[in-house]
């Protein structure tokens, strides 16, 4: 009979292809790992990885393996979320991968409301600026700024945001006039890195018409502080601007973006009642922190 514990250090290098992140997120060293690994292999009599420059790559028989492993993992990711619940609320870890403008201006308060009423619950942001792999299991769920078209994952619309062009009022001051979008050339403008801009919606200097930035970032919170300090004008959130005194929009009638955050889970997490509860509140969290805030946007 498999061990278990085995069956999960198998899951573990199977998402990560590597003993050295195998090892971190389970907490053992790679040496340890590799041995585990070897003692499945040999308890099976299969070979379920192959060593390769790029790591550890999952042979036919690993494969057949994964999905099995996977729905042992989900079964009992549901007997443990069925103990947990309770008249005491959500209980358990969640982790939530994000891009940074939704982690840094969102989600803390979002989430601290949903914890306030569910004391058992313990939350991670995870805020990067990539796409998440929820297939190897880097989050419990994830927020997108567009739908996956492939994959074993559920997806919900959570909400539309928009955004603008946004300066400090200390730059529009000192900066030569800005009546027109045809103005934007006699101004530094702030953005994305081109060659790391992860998702084609955050593309925002063909929607303005612009070849280069002069201050560039993958960090949505570097951009916006660059803003802060009157560095050049950026396209900024509408709900980021809250927490950014002295900036306001500018031309809003000439120019205005619609985005959409859309919520990612794995497939197999429907069946799971406590990250279905957990999923819904942190929807209806996000909706009305993003009205509340766009409405407080000035300029």
């Amino acid at each position: 009979m498999t061990d278990w514990d085995d069956m999960r250090v198998f899951l573990a290098l199977a998402r990560s292809e590597s003993l050295s992140r195998a090892g971190r997120a389970l907490r053992l060293d790679p040496a340890t790992v590799g041995r585990r690994i070897a003692r499945l292999e040999a308890g099976l009599g299969a070979r379920l990885f192959t060593r390769s420059p790029q790591g550890y790559a999952m042979t036919e028989e690993g494969l057949r393996l994964l999905s099995h492993a996977q729905d042992a993992e989900t079964a009992l990711a549901g007997a443990e979320d069925a103990l947990r619940s309770g008249p005491s609320g959500m209980r358990g870890q969640v982790r939530i991968g994000a891009p940074d403008g939704c982690a840094n201006y969102l989600l803390p308060q979002v989430v601290a409301a949903i914890c306030d009423e569910n004391p058992g619950l313990e939350v991670q942001i995870v805020a990067l600026p990539r796409v998440f792999n929820l297939s190897r299991r880097e989050a419990d769920m994830a927020i997108a700024v567009s739908a996956p078209a492939a994959g074993r994952l559920t997806v919900q619309k959570i909400t539309d945001y928009r955004l603008h062009l946004a300066a400090a009022r200390s730059y529009l001051d000192r900066a030569p006039p800005l009546h027109g979008m045809a103005d934007l050339g006699a101004h530094r403008l702030i953005g994305y890195i081109p060659d790391m801009i992860f998702d084609k919606e955050l593309d925002y200097l063909t929607e303005i018409g612009a070849q280069t930035v002069g201050l560039a970032s993958n960090s949505v919170s570097v951009q916006l502080n660059w803003v802060r300090q009157g560095a050049g004008v950026a396209v900024v959130h509408d709900f980021a601007l809250p927490a950014a005194p002295g900036v306001v929009r500018v031309l809003p009638e000439a120019f205005s973006l619609t985005r959409a955050f859309y919520l990612i889970r794995h497939g197999d997490d429907r069946r799971l009642g406590r990250l279905n509860r957990f999923a819904e509140a942190l929807a209806q969290g996000l909706r009305r922190e993003v009205a509340r805030l766009e409405a407080q946007a000035p300029g």
